[in-house]
């Protein structure tokens, strides 16, 4: 396997009137009463370390006593917002137990643990400064994947909720091993179809770290189901393998459990399988898909080398001209939906 490596960290970039019209329209843009700044105003920290006494890469912050108050309220304010419709009755009941900030990545985000008092549930969500090419993965992973997400965007900041799962890395490292033949077998044909997902909505740099398994028991098995968690390269490298988890060497134990368990047959029937239902998502959402690729065709989200390079390699890999004439990604996002589309109306005409 050829690893791929990131040409360099990817810029950030500014959200568009137009998208901020269209986050609007599905009120994803929403007025919160604290920005992703005020939360920097921290007066120190400390490191945050996991169960084996290893740094996390987070530090828990923390402010003075004035500014505590008022934050602490602000962020309770966007927890009523963000899961429910925003009633502010159940604030008493709540407490802010932690805010961590990690400098690690691009989007630098804050953590924040919010704990019901009542009975100890908590839940995570994150603030980061807003970048177009994040929301742009964020809609795209709710319209085309089997999973709804939840996020808000006020002007520069982006309010996400979390999502739940074992990293990864970690799972690879310490649960892999112990699974039963049918258990890999399962997982083996959930990461055959993430890769085609990624690689039809172009989503980048999916190493072992920024996705998540998650496991779910059902009757007499635990069913596996693998979830991407980082978004921040949406459609902005050039290189198509950036695009296909399997050429990152952080999933070559994942690779090598394909080549094991998967025969050549089946991994086809998988990649046709995810095909459809990505077809199918689109014809659910094809209103909305189409507002956010038209979004994406007039924003400046990537680099004139990687659009050409993309479409290029894009166009070798499909033999569709339409990767030739796109200007630029929302353009070749939007041709590679449609090649997607096409294959499965096909399909579907041929069969009946």
């Amino acid at each position: 396997m050829q690893d791929v490596k990131i040409s360099k960290r990817k810029p950030s970039f500014p959200v568009s009137d137009k998208l901020h019209s269209y986050l609007s329209n599905y009120k994803r843009n929403v007025r919160i009463p604290i920005f992703y700044e005020d939360l920097l105003r921290f007066q120190g920290s400390v490191v945050v370390y996991d169960k084996n006494d290893e740094d996390t890469l987070w530090i828990r912050v923390y402010y003075n006593e004035f500014e505590r108050e008022d934050i602490d309220l602000s962020l309770k304010k966007i927890y009523t917002i963000l899961h429910s419709d925003g009633n502010e009755q159940t604030i008493p009941f709540l407490n802010v137990d932690a805010i961590d900030y990690c400098t690690f990545g691009n989007s630098k985000p804050f953590r924040v643990k919010v704990r019901n008092i009542l009975n100890d549930n908590y839940i995570y969500f994150y603030v980061k400064k807003a970048d177009a090419s994040r929301i742009y993965g964020l809609e795209l992973e709710h319209m085309l994947s089997p999973y709804n997400l939840n996020f808000l965007v006020h002007k520069d900041t982006l309010i996400e909720e979390h999502i739940s799962g074992i990293p990864g890395d970690e799972f690879i490292k310490d649960m892999l091993v112990n699974c039963s033949k049918s258990e890999k077998s399962q997982i083996a044909k959930e990461f055959i179809k993430f890769n085609e997902r990624c690689l039809i909505r172009l989503l980048g740099d999916m190493r072992s770290y920024n996705y998540v398994i998650i496991p779910t028991h059902d009757f007499d098995q635990v069913v596996y189901k693998i979830r991407a968690i980082d978004f921040d390269q949406q459609s902005y490298e050039g290189k198509l393998n950036i695009y296909r988890p399997q050429f990152f060497k952080e999933n070559l134990d994942m690779v090598n459990l394909v080549a094991e368990t998967i025969q050549k047959e089946s991994l086809d029937q998988y990649v046709l399988e995810e095909r459809s239902a990505i077809a199918k998502r689109l014809l659910s959402f094809n209103n909305r898909m189409n507002g956010l690729l038209k979004c994406m065709m007039h924003d400046d989200i990537s680099t004139k080398a990687n659009i050409t390079l993309l479409k290029s390699e894009l166009h070798k890999y499909t033999h569709d001209v339409n990767f030739k004439k796109s200007k630029n990604m929302g353009e070749i996002l939007r041709s590679a939906l449609d090649f997607v589309r096409r294959n499965y109306e096909t399909i579907s005409t041929n069969y009946l």
